[in-house]
C-alpha cells in the first residue's frame, strides 16, 4: 500500500512513521496481546479487542484532530512493510507548556535492533528542530532496564525517580517509575559544531 505525504509522520534510515488508521485494529490487538510487550504496562495482560476498538484507535486519532504535531504513530519497517508496533509524542497530562512526552511500544520480534532508539532520537529531534517543544521527557519503570537504556541511548538524561499507582500490580512497582528528559538548550548544545 503506497502511504500518502499527509500519512508520513516522519522517516528514519529503517523506519516510517505514520498516522494510524481504521485499518490497523488487527496490528494494535496483536502487539498488545503479547505478554512480554504487556510486561511493564499492565503486568502482561492482553487489552481486549473491543477496548483497541472502542478506546485506543479512537484515542490515538482523536491525537490528530487536537494537536498539530503530535500524536500516535504507527512504526513500518521500510524494508518489509512490516508493523512493528508505535511511538508517540505528545503534551504530556498536566505538562507545562512546551513539554511534550515521548514513549512507544514495539514488537518482541523488533527489540534489540536498535529501532525503539532510532524512533525515539527522530522525535526527539523534530520536536526541538520542528515542532517547537521546550523540553523532551519520558518515563518508565526502574526495573524496565532495557528502555531506560533506549532513552539513554537516544540523548536523554536521567531526572529522578517517582511513584506512582498502577491500576494493575506490576512486578518491580515497588520500586517505583523513573523520568527521564531533555531541554531543547541542551539539545542545541550536543548539535552545536565543536571548535577545531
Amino acid at each position: 500500500m503506497a502511504l500518502g505525504p499527509t500519512q508520513v509522520f516522519l522517516e528514519t534510515e529503517r523506519l516510517l512513521l505514520r498516522r494510524f488508521t481504521e485499518a490497523d485494529v488487527q496490528d494494535l490487538v496483536e502487539l498488545d496481546r503479547d505478554p512480554d510487550v504487556m510486561r511493564f504496562i499492565n503486568g502482561g495482560r492482553a487489552t481486549p479487542r473491543e477496548e483497541v476498538e472502542n478506546e485506543l484507535l479512537p484515542a490515538f486519532l482523536g491525537h490528530y484532530e487536537r494537536y498539530a504535531g503530535y500524536g500516535f504513530w504507527a512504526a513500518i519497517e521500510k524494508s518489509t512493510g512490516e508493523f512493528l508496533g508505535w511511538f508517540h509524542l505528545r503534551p504530556g497530562e498536566g505538562a507545562a507548556p512546551g513539554e511534550v512526552e515521548l514513549g512507544y511500544r514495539l514488537r518482541r520480534s523488533a527489540w534489540g535492533k536498535g529501532y525503539a532508539t532510532e524512533g525515539s532520537k527522530a522525535l526527539i529531534d523534530k520536536a526541538f528542530a520542528e515542532l517547537g517543544a521546550e523540553r523532551v521527557v519520558a518515563s518508565t519503570m526502574v526495573v524496565n532496564v532495557a528502555s531506560r537504556r533506549v532513552l539513554e541511548k537516544a540523548g536523554l538524561r536521567f531526572v529522578r525517580v517517582f511513584h506512582q499507582s498502577w491500576p494493575d500490580s506490576i512486578e518491580g512497582e515497588e520500586e517505583g517509575d523513573v523520568e527521564y528528559g531533555l531541554l531543547r538548550s541542551e539539545w542545541a548544545q550536543r548539535r552545536a559544531p565543536r571548535p577545531g
